[in-house]
Protein backbone atom coordinates (compact mmCIF):
# COMPACT_ATOMS: atom_id res chain seq x y z
CA UNK A 1 0.00 0.00 0.00
CA UNK A 2 2.69 2.86 -1.08
CA UNK A 3 1.01 4.50 -3.60
CA UNK A 4 -2.99 4.03 -3.34
CA UNK A 5 -4.27 6.68 -1.39
CA UNK A 6 -6.87 5.12 1.85
CA UNK A 7 -10.35 7.59 2.34
CA UNK A 8 -12.39 6.09 5.57
CA UNK A 9 -15.80 6.08 4.49
CA UNK A 10 -18.29 6.84 7.09
CA UNK A 11 -20.81 9.68 8.78
CA UNK A 12 -20.31 8.65 12.39
CA UNK A 13 -18.60 11.70 14.14
CA UNK A 14 -16.71 9.38 16.49
CA UNK A 15 -15.17 7.38 13.31
CA UNK A 16 -14.34 9.95 10.78
CA UNK A 17 -12.35 12.24 14.03
CA UNK A 18 -10.60 8.71 15.24
CA UNK A 19 -9.54 7.86 11.21
CA UNK A 20 -8.97 11.66 10.52
CA UNK A 21 -6.29 11.11 13.43
CA UNK A 22 -4.36 8.07 11.71
CA UNK A 23 -1.29 8.79 9.39
CA UNK A 24 -2.25 5.83 6.76
CA UNK A 25 -6.10 7.70 6.24
CA UNK A 26 -5.60 10.60 3.56
CA UNK A 27 -8.74 11.41 3.29
CA UNK A 28 -12.83 10.82 3.77
CA UNK A 29 -16.12 10.65 2.46
CA UNK A 30 -19.31 10.28 3.55
CA UNK A 31 -22.95 9.96 2.00
CA UNK A 32 -26.60 11.04 2.78
CA UNK A 33 -27.29 7.16 3.22
CA UNK A 34 -24.20 7.01 5.72
CA UNK A 35 -25.22 10.58 7.57
CA UNK A 36 -29.23 8.84 8.00
CA UNK A 37 -28.09 5.87 9.40
CA UNK A 38 -25.74 7.38 11.89
CA UNK A 39 -28.66 9.70 13.04
CA UNK A 40 -27.14 13.12 11.28
CA UNK A 41 -30.58 15.59 11.24
CA UNK A 42 -28.80 18.79 10.42
CA UNK A 43 -26.81 18.19 7.65
CA UNK A 44 -25.06 21.71 7.23
CA UNK A 45 -24.31 21.63 11.27
CA UNK A 46 -22.71 18.32 10.54
CA UNK A 47 -20.75 19.28 7.71
CA UNK A 48 -19.29 22.42 9.58
CA UNK A 49 -18.67 20.61 13.02
CA UNK A 50 -16.38 17.65 11.13
CA UNK A 51 -14.68 20.69 9.00
CA UNK A 52 -13.29 22.59 12.07
CA UNK A 53 -11.49 19.20 12.94
CA UNK A 54 -11.00 18.07 9.50
CA UNK A 55 -8.40 19.63 7.11
CA UNK A 56 -7.36 16.19 5.08
CA UNK A 57 -9.95 16.07 1.31
CA UNK A 58 -13.37 15.11 2.27
CA UNK A 59 -16.09 14.81 0.16
CA UNK A 60 -20.03 15.58 1.12
CA UNK A 61 -22.59 14.56 -1.26
CA UNK A 62 -25.26 16.95 -2.78
CA UNK A 63 -28.82 15.93 -2.08
CA UNK A 64 -30.99 17.35 -4.50
CA UNK A 65 -31.94 15.50 -8.15
CA UNK A 66 -33.21 18.55 -10.71
CA UNK A 67 -30.02 20.23 -12.23
CA UNK A 68 -30.82 24.01 -10.84
CA UNK A 69 -30.45 22.70 -6.88
CA UNK A 70 -27.81 20.48 -7.58
CA UNK A 71 -25.90 23.55 -9.03
CA UNK A 72 -26.72 25.52 -6.10
CA UNK A 73 -26.19 22.69 -3.24
CA UNK A 74 -22.65 22.38 -4.86
CA UNK A 75 -21.94 26.18 -4.48
CA UNK A 76 -22.85 26.29 -1.08
CA UNK A 77 -20.74 23.08 0.57
CA UNK A 78 -17.34 23.85 -1.74
CA UNK A 79 -17.67 27.38 0.08
CA UNK A 80 -17.60 25.56 3.29
CA UNK A 81 -13.84 24.97 2.90
CA UNK A 82 -10.69 24.04 0.38
CA UNK A 83 -10.65 20.59 1.61
CA UNK A 84 -13.61 19.95 0.67
CA UNK A 85 -14.21 17.72 -2.35
CA UNK A 86 -18.44 17.91 -3.53
CA UNK A 87 -20.16 14.26 -4.31
CA UNK A 88 -22.88 14.57 -7.32
CA UNK A 89 -24.17 11.68 -8.90
CA UNK A 90 -22.84 10.83 -12.73
CA UNK A 91 -26.92 10.56 -13.04
CA UNK A 92 -30.48 11.59 -11.46
CA UNK A 93 -33.02 9.20 -10.51
CA UNK A 94 -34.70 9.49 -13.47
CA UNK A 95 -31.37 8.12 -15.21
CA UNK A 96 -30.36 11.75 -16.59
CA UNK A 97 -26.88 12.42 -17.29
CA UNK A 98 -25.75 14.97 -14.97
CA UNK A 99 -22.79 15.68 -17.14
CA UNK A 100 -23.84 19.59 -18.07
CA UNK A 101 -23.78 19.96 -14.57
CA UNK A 102 -20.66 18.44 -13.65
CA UNK A 103 -18.76 20.72 -16.36
CA UNK A 104 -20.43 23.78 -15.66
CA UNK A 105 -18.89 22.86 -11.56
CA UNK A 106 -15.83 22.02 -12.93
CA UNK A 107 -15.01 25.02 -15.34
CA UNK A 108 -15.94 27.07 -12.11
CA UNK A 109 -13.26 25.26 -10.22
CA UNK A 110 -15.36 23.34 -7.71
CA UNK A 111 -13.63 20.34 -6.70
CA UNK A 112 -15.64 17.32 -7.56
CA UNK A 113 -16.18 13.90 -6.36
CA UNK A 114 -18.19 11.77 -9.14
CA UNK A 115 -19.74 8.91 -7.25
CA UNK A 116 -22.45 6.04 -8.49
CA UNK A 117 -20.77 5.56 -11.31
CA UNK A 118 -20.93 2.08 -12.84
CA UNK A 119 -20.60 1.99 -16.40
CA UNK A 120 -18.06 2.90 -19.03
CA UNK A 121 -19.87 5.46 -21.17
CA UNK A 122 -20.55 7.01 -17.77
CA UNK A 123 -16.56 7.47 -17.21
CA UNK A 124 -16.08 8.74 -20.99
CA UNK A 125 -18.96 10.92 -20.03
CA UNK A 126 -17.36 12.33 -16.85
CA UNK A 127 -13.71 12.21 -17.47
CA UNK A 128 -14.37 14.38 -20.81
CA UNK A 129 -16.98 16.74 -18.71
CA UNK A 130 -13.94 17.87 -16.12
CA UNK A 131 -11.99 20.95 -16.78
CA UNK A 132 -8.18 19.96 -16.98
CA UNK A 133 -7.51 22.54 -14.64
CA UNK A 134 -10.01 21.54 -11.61
CA UNK A 135 -9.00 18.58 -9.22
CA UNK A 136 -11.73 16.18 -9.34
CA UNK A 137 -12.47 12.24 -8.43
CA UNK A 138 -14.26 10.14 -10.09
CA UNK A 139 -15.37 6.94 -8.09
CA UNK A 140 -16.24 3.74 -9.86
CA UNK A 141 -18.63 1.88 -7.48
CA UNK A 142 -16.43 -1.58 -8.16
CA UNK A 143 -17.74 -2.98 -5.22
CA UNK A 144 -21.11 -2.94 -6.86
CA UNK A 145 -20.20 -3.89 -10.20
CA UNK A 146 -18.40 -6.94 -9.03
CA UNK A 147 -21.61 -7.94 -7.23
CA UNK A 148 -22.87 -8.17 -10.99
CA UNK A 149 -20.56 -10.49 -11.69
CA UNK A 150 -18.47 -8.43 -13.71
CA UNK A 151 -14.63 -7.92 -13.80
CA UNK A 152 -14.25 -4.82 -12.37
CA UNK A 153 -10.60 -4.19 -13.56
CA UNK A 154 -11.79 -3.81 -17.27
CA UNK A 155 -13.17 -0.48 -15.72
CA UNK A 156 -10.22 0.78 -13.81
CA UNK A 157 -8.14 0.08 -16.77
CA UNK A 158 -10.87 2.15 -19.07
CA UNK A 159 -11.28 4.98 -16.67
CA UNK A 160 -6.82 5.08 -16.28
CA UNK A 161 -6.48 4.91 -20.54
CA UNK A 162 -8.97 7.84 -20.85
CA UNK A 163 -7.72 10.31 -17.67
CA UNK A 164 -3.59 10.32 -19.31
CA UNK A 165 -4.60 13.85 -20.54
CA UNK A 166 -6.18 15.02 -17.66
CA UNK A 167 -3.72 14.72 -14.69
CA UNK A 168 -5.62 16.42 -12.25
CA UNK A 169 -8.53 14.05 -12.02
CA UNK A 170 -7.74 10.90 -9.70
CA UNK A 171 -9.87 7.32 -10.44
CA UNK A 172 -11.17 5.87 -6.36
CA UNK A 173 -12.32 2.61 -5.73
CA UNK A 174 -15.87 2.86 -4.03
CA UNK A 175 -18.26 0.26 -2.28
CA UNK A 176 -15.10 -1.61 -0.95
CA UNK A 177 -16.39 -5.05 0.45
CA UNK A 178 -13.09 -6.20 2.04
CA UNK A 179 -10.03 -5.61 2.97
CA UNK A 180 -7.84 -7.21 0.09
CA UNK A 181 -9.90 -4.83 -2.26
CA UNK A 182 -7.12 -2.06 -1.20
CA UNK A 183 -4.34 -4.73 -2.50
CA UNK A 184 -6.26 -5.38 -5.48
CA UNK A 185 -7.21 -1.83 -6.49
CA UNK A 186 -3.91 -0.35 -6.30
CA UNK A 187 -2.24 -3.02 -8.65
CA UNK A 188 -4.95 -1.87 -10.68
CA UNK A 189 -3.34 1.54 -10.78
CA UNK A 190 -6.16 3.66 -8.87
CA UNK A 191 -5.40 6.38 -7.17
CA UNK A 192 -7.78 6.30 -3.87
CA UNK A 193 -9.84 3.51 -2.28
CA UNK A 194 -12.48 4.51 0.01
CA UNK A 195 -13.08 2.21 2.88
CA UNK A 196 -16.25 1.71 4.94
CA UNK A 197 -14.82 2.23 8.80
CA UNK A 198 -15.97 -1.28 9.88
CA UNK A 199 -13.52 -2.62 7.54
CA UNK A 200 -10.87 -0.04 7.85
CA UNK A 201 -10.93 -1.23 11.84
CA UNK A 202 -9.61 -4.41 10.82
CA UNK A 203 -6.92 -3.45 8.63
CA UNK A 204 -4.12 -4.73 11.13
CA UNK A 205 -5.11 -8.09 9.93
CA UNK A 206 -3.35 -7.31 6.31
CA UNK A 207 -0.40 -9.70 6.52
CA UNK A 208 -1.37 -11.39 9.48
CA UNK A 209 -0.12 -15.08 9.65
CA UNK A 210 -2.42 -17.26 8.18
CA UNK A 211 -1.42 -20.68 10.50
CA UNK A 212 -2.02 -18.57 13.93
CA UNK A 213 -5.17 -17.14 12.11
CA UNK A 214 -6.76 -20.48 11.83
CA UNK A 215 -5.87 -21.57 15.15
CA UNK A 216 -7.73 -18.85 16.67
CA UNK A 217 -10.42 -19.33 14.71
CA UNK A 218 -10.94 -22.76 15.41
CA UNK A 219 -10.40 -21.62 19.46
CA UNK A 220 -12.96 -19.00 18.23
CA UNK A 221 -15.09 -21.92 17.60
CA UNK A 222 -14.84 -23.99 20.20
CA UNK A 223 -14.92 -21.42 23.46
CA UNK A 224 -18.24 -20.02 21.71
CA UNK A 225 -19.54 -23.63 21.38
CA UNK A 226 -18.36 -23.95 25.18
CA UNK A 227 -19.93 -21.03 26.35
CA UNK A 228 -23.41 -21.79 24.57
CA UNK A 229 -23.60 -25.32 26.03
CA UNK A 230 -24.00 -27.27 23.19
CA UNK A 231 -24.13 -30.97 24.07
CA UNK A 232 -24.56 -34.25 21.44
Amino acid sequence: MKKIKIFADGANEKDILKFNKMRLIKGLTTNPSLMKKSGVNDYEDFCKKILKRVKKPISFEVFSDDEKNIIRQARIISSWSKNVYVKIPVINTKNKSLKNVIKLLSIEGVKLNITAIFTKQQIKETISSLDPNTRAIISIFCGRISDSGKDVSDYIRYANKLKKEKKKIEILWASTRELYSIIQAEKLGCDIITVPTDILNKINLIGKNLEKYSVETVKMFYNDAKKAGFKL
